[in-house]
């Protein structure tokens, strides 16, 4: 069996990822967010939405691709840091698809529904896909630490850069995450970092001579 593609594509996946996070959060950062109308009227901020959402995919991808990297040496803590994160990026990754597409919409057409207060079920919604995504990628980044199989100063921007993330829907806090996970992309395509080697299937297992 061959290494998943994931594995071989997780160098420019990450640094995609963090290019164009860092590029979005840079568009929207001269905006007000809380005009909500006025801003998400602006066609530059609507073009930063739609390139952070791109890089948002990116980025689960890298995470995919990261974890595969570390063939098991996260250890059950590390399985379970990957899944919150991976979990955590999924659902902010719903919200920012919603303030891309469907906030726009509502701004042109519906502009008072902006200015009230958010239900408890949506408060709840959004809460939990923060504290999730920051959470996880804290997490994750300990242990890639813990593994040792990537730079540690990496590790550690990626740990503290999660945490950093709770405010990630907002400029400029997803950018530390963003240069954590694509100088970890970077490392990966001048290093060669080796791929982790898949298991043999049963018919690729050489039978005995004789």
């Amino acid at each position: 069996m061959r290494p998943s593609p994931l594995s071989r594509l997780v160098g420019p996946t990450a640094l995609g990822a963090g290019i164009l996070i860092v590029i979005a959060q840079a568009m929207m950062l001269p905006f007000d967010p809380k005009e909500h109308v006025a801003t998400t009227q602006e066609p530059l901020f609507r073009i930063g939405g739609v390139v952070y959402l791109i890089g948002f995919c990116l980025l689960l991808i890298a995470l995919v691709g990261i974890w595969e990297r570390l063939d098991g040496a996260g250890g059950r803590f590390g399985t379970s840091a990957f899944l919150v994160a991976l979990i955590g990026t999924f659902m902010l990754g719903g919200d920012l698809w919603f303030e891309t597409f469907a906030v726009p919409w509502l701004s042109d057409q519906a502009p008072a529904a902006l200015d009230t207060d958010p239900t408890t079920l949506l408060a709840l919604g959004a809460i939990s896909s923060y504290f999730l995504f920051a959470a996880g990628w804290a997490l994750f980044g300990i242990a890639c630490l813990r593994a040792h199989v990537f730079p540690a100063p990496i590790c550690i921007a990626m740990a503290v850069s999660g945490v950093i993330g709770f405010q990630a829907l907002l400029a400029p806090w997803a950018v530390p995450l963003a240069l954590s996970v694509g100088a970890l992309g970077v490392w990966i395509l001048r290093t060669g970092a080796p791929i982790p080697d898949a298991q043999p299937s049963p018919t690729e297992v050489p039978l005995p001579e004789g």
